[in-house]
């Protein structure tokens, strides 16, 4: 059964959260990649983060990680299995798979390792240097005109 739900509502009063509604909208609409591998994703301290991705069965050469408008995504071929195996329990994915992670902005790829199995993404929130607070000083007609009216706290 579909379930059909719309949060227009919930976003009538907000300006520039538009890109959570779609998240929330494809969430709604979108099917369950069953072959996805198990994932972490992990924050140390306020601007570090990890993906941490449970890879068994592949190799680096078998993985594919882009980066395209603040989208991140790890593609993994099928793992080699001996041919003629009958399964008695399959708990371990064997099938290709695709995870798609929707970075906030300023969030910034810094690089990845693969590692007894485990592919580990690794990402710095970057605040541009406009973006940060900044303390604006008033003049006053008796001040000296060369001083500085903008300083940094």
């Amino acid at each position: 059964m579909a379930t059909t739900a719309s949060l227009a509502p919930l976003f009538r009063q907000s300006v520039g959260f538009d890109r959570f509604n779609d998240f929330f909208e494809s969430a709604l609409h979108s099917e369950i990649n069953a072959s996805a591998p198990p994932h972490n994703v992990e924050r140390y301290g306020t601007d570090h983060y990890r993906i941490v991705i449970a890879t068994a069965g592949l190799a680096a050469a078998d993985l594919d990680l882009t980066l395209e408008r603040n989208v991140l995504t790890v593609c993994g071929a099928e793992a080699h299995t001996d041919g003629g195996v009958t399964y008695l329990h399959q708990g371990i994915a064997h099938g290709p798979f695709r995870l798609v992670f929707h970075l906030a902005d300023h969030i910034e790829v810094q690089g990845a390792t693969f590692k007894n199995g485990l592919l580990i993404v690794f990402l710095l929130r970057v605040e541009p240097q406009g973006a940060k607070a900044r303390r604006i000083s008033i003049h006053s007609p008796g001040d000296d005109p060369d001083r500085p009216h903008i300083s940094r706290p």
